[in-house]
């Protein structure tokens, strides 16, 4: 690449070319091979998405959040370009740029991107194997990388332009990824309904038996409780049962669960934000942090670096209280529903080890199918 390669490789979907995004021989080169004008765009691929974001700036807090949710992933996403970058992947639209992280086992650690497309001739069909590939292509690429027999359904590509403003998303083109799992990462803010929520949930698994034991397993005498999605407001309900001294934080993603909750929780020991894990939390101390069903939303190096912030915020002797859907040890447990896009459980031993890591003495408080109560106290 450095030097002005062009490289066929197999991707998460169907075979594609790359090259250096920055450097017009090497493009020109890709797209004489692909025989593809110059003025059709083109994806710009990273290896970690993470890099992808430091990259784009100008990327809002909505855009940022939507492409947590569905990156990396079989997805091109349309972003907003107002800062022109990547002009050669732009081709005649340069206020719009492409955005491909995929999922390839060791390319993770890749430190910088790639112009991609591809690789067949321009309205040709997509290569699924390495000799679907066509011939003249192969022969003149500089490196043939051969990634066996892929899915074979090019990604979805979704066109976010106008979702920081407003919400407004589409897709452009179907692909790998179908619409229930792109809807279900983009409008998450409307997954749940507070009119719905506590009818659904009763039915699809054990609510309120996980919702007591997450209560006992909070102990008693905290003054000061953070709770991390606090939803309608089941949980902290009971919590200020039990903690009758308490004054309680909780934050939540979705405004509407919010506004229930406030209709129902005594406004003199509450005080309710919309803000998602992932933001940062609320100034502590606390002496009890306690989440139901919200964690497992987050991916697992979220939830790593989630516990670590917990353990900040946590007073002397404060303890976490965690009830959640985990990944179960006998796959005849997973009982859960769960949503493609939205869900994300962690194996039970996952999330003990990062407790563990972020200075936590773990134990397993209440364990039933893939459901769990961790109680995390601060060393």
């Amino acid at each position: 690449m450095s030097v002005g390669g062009v490289a066929v490789f197999g991707a998460d979907t169907v075979y594609g070319l790359a090259c250096d995004v920055h450097n017009p021989l090497a493009v020109a080169r890709l797209y004489a091979l692909k025989r593809r004008g110059p003025a059709k765009p083109s994806a710009v691929m990273f290896f970690d998405l993470s890099l992808a974001v430091e990259a784009l700036p100008e990327l809002g807090p909505r855009t940022l959040a939507a492409l947590e949710r569905l990156l990396p992933g079989a997805v091109t996403v349309l972003l907003p370009n107002p800062g022109l970058r990547y002009p050669l992947a732009c081709g005649e639209g340069q206020l719009t740029l492409g955005l491909r992280v995929p999922v390839l086992a060791g390319l993770e650690g890749v430190k910088w991107p790639v112009l991609q497309s591809s690789a067949n001739f321009a309205g040709g069909p997509e290569a699924v194997r390495l000799e679907d590939v066509p011939e003249a292509i192969r022969r003149r690429a500089d490196m043939v990388i051969d990634g066996g027999e892929l899915p074979g359904t090019a990604s979805t590509v979704i066109d976010l332009r106008a979702y920081e403003a407003d919400g407004d998303w589409r897709i452009a083109r179907p692909g790998a990824v179908g619409e229930a799992e792109v809807r279900a990462a983009l409008e998450w803010q409307f997954h749940f309904h507070p009119e719905t929520y506590a009818s659904t949930i009763r039915e699809d698994l054990d609510y309120d038996r996980l919702q007591d034991e997450l209560a006992r397993a909070s102990g008693t005498g905290a003054r000061r409780v953070l709770e991390l999605g606090t939803g309608t407001g089941e949980t902290a309900e009971r919590l200020l049962a039990r903690h009758l001294e308490a004054e309680l934080v909780g934050i939540d993603e979705n405004a509407e669960m919010l506004s229930a909750a406030r209709s129902r929780l005594p406004p003199e020991r509450v005080s309710l934000r919309v803000a998602r894990l992932q933001d940062p939390l609320p100034e502590g101390p606390f002496d009890l942090v306690a989440s139901a069903l919200c964690v497992h939303h987050l991916r697992g190096p979220e939830k790593r670096d989630l516990f670590g912030r917990v353990r900040e915020l946590l007073a002397p002797g404060g303890r976490f209280a965690l009830a959640d859907v985990v990944i179960p040890a006998d796959s005849a447990d997973a009982v859960s529903p769960l949503t493609p896009g939205f869900d994300h459980p962690s194996p039970l031993g996952d999330q003990l080890a990062w407790l563990t890591e972020a200075g936590f003495q773990t134990r397993v408080a209440w364990a039933q199918a893939d459901l769990t109560v961790v109680v995390a106290d601060a060393r």
